[in-house]
């Protein structure tokens, strides 16, 4: 356990959890604290508690000191700062005739670089507009681009519901969020509604979708026949939220559609969809499992140092090979034998290659007159030797 505290690095951020280091800190203080950009000016949101490393994001960074009144003005002349910059840079911007959008602002503690954020819809050859801007605040320059929603989560705002937007306030990282969520949910799929203020899908839509999957899959798909206390019907909606069920019966020639429980139903074949079927097969294989590793366990020991029980258990195992090896033996001589009788095909034709013969007496010709040219060959070869010498 150490003691954490939760620190506002920027007005519309979210409060960031850093190691007290020993320092005694209330909410209101400003303090100074570690960050990748280097030290930085914050705010105490959350006073100081006990905290569990491993819940904590990581690395877990540590405040350095309790801000001085030099160090809170400078943070004040930094914001100063960072609005007259933001100007000056649309201006370069509109001059270089680029296709970015300017987000905002931020000057490092130590005043030692400057960050511009923007958006934009593709790649952007900044080059010339660093180089302006750098001969402006002789200072260095960095230019990040980010996304929509990084953008709506530097600026903040307030979502559809009426509350501070989740990114800006709690949330670490973007999940990612597809149609098919709110299709789940049965939400209007208008983009006005499932919209927030990026112009994305909202993030919220990640909170609940596995509890709808979850649910979904234990109730009745929609157009089944199903089983209530007011005889047989057709589901014709799902209400994931209650975990109820309407469904239509029809008496004769007029019909009528009522909310069951999901308890108070079950299929034709009398099979119900309530919890317990799930919590009853997490049991039958938790039992199998169990079983399993106790079959596995004579296997390991020795035959002579096997306990009362584990002998049985082998004995068992032994006498319900040899079962099943007679069964396998009794299926064998029942098994009938092939008749002699011939096929329905009949006999198969051996043919005998009419020019095998002649082929045959060619071979036998060619290799009797070999060895005469041969000879012949060699006696016409010694007498020219002959006439030589």
């Amino acid at each position: 356990m150490i003691r954490a505290a939760g620190i506002q690095l920027h007005k519309n951020g979210k409060a960031v959890y850093y190691d007290a280091n020993g320092i005694s800190v209330k909410p209101g203080d400003y303090v100074v604290v570690e960050t990748g950009k280097g030290n930085e000016l914050g705010q105490v949101i959350l006073g100081c508690r006990d905290a569990d490393p491993e819940t904590l994001p990581t690395p877990i960074l540590k405040i350095i000191r309790i801000a001085t009144e030099e160090d809170i003005q400078r943070g004040t002349e930094n914001r100063r700062k960072e609005q007259e910059a933001y100007i000056i840079c649309q201006k370069k911007i509109a001059e270089h005739k680029l296709d970015m959008k300017l987000v905002s602002v931020e000057y490092t503690f130590d005043n030692s670089k400057i960050l511009f954020y923007f958006t934009a819809n593709g790649r952007v050859d900044f080059r010339s507009l660093v180089k302006d801007l750098a001969s402006v605040f002789k200072m260095r320059i960095e230019l990040r681009q980010i996304g929509v929603r990084d953008e709506a989560k530097l600026l903040g705002g307030l979502g559809p519901c009426g509350r501070p937007i989740c990114c800006g306030t709690f949330l670490d990282d973007f999940q990612p969020v597809s149609i098919k969520m709110a299709k789940e949910q049965n939400l209007s799929l208008n983009p006005a509604k499932i919209s927030g203020v990026c112009g994305r899908l909202m993030c919220c839509l990640k909170y609940e979708q596995d509890h709808y999957e979850k649910t979904r899959k234990r109730m009745p798909r929609v157009g089944r026949e199903v089983s209530t206390p007011d005889g047989t019907g057709t589901v014709t909606d799902l209400n994931i939220v209650k975990e109820t069920v309407f469904v239509r019966i029809t008496n004769g020639d007029s019909s009528e559609i009522k909310e069951y429980a999901l308890e108070n139903i079950s299929g034709k074949d009398g099979e119900g969809f309530c919890v317990k079927k799930e919590t009853e097969k997490n049991r039958i294989t938790e039992d199998q499992s169990s079983r399993m590793k106790d079959e596995k366990k004579p296997e390991k020991a020795d035959e002579g140092e096997k306990t009362g029980e584990d002998k049985t258990v082998y004995d068992n195992r032994n006498n319900n090979a040899s079962r099943e090896r007679k069964n396998r033996m009794s299926h064998e001589k029942k098994r009938p034998e092939r008749s002699g009788t011939e096929s329905p095909l009949g006999k198969p034709v051996m043919r005998e290659n009419p020019n095998r013969n002649e082929n045959k007496k060619e071979d036998s010709a060619t290799s009797a007159e070999t060895p005469k040219n041969s000879s012949s060959w060699a006696d016409a070869l010694e007498k020219a030797m002959n006439a030589i010498h």
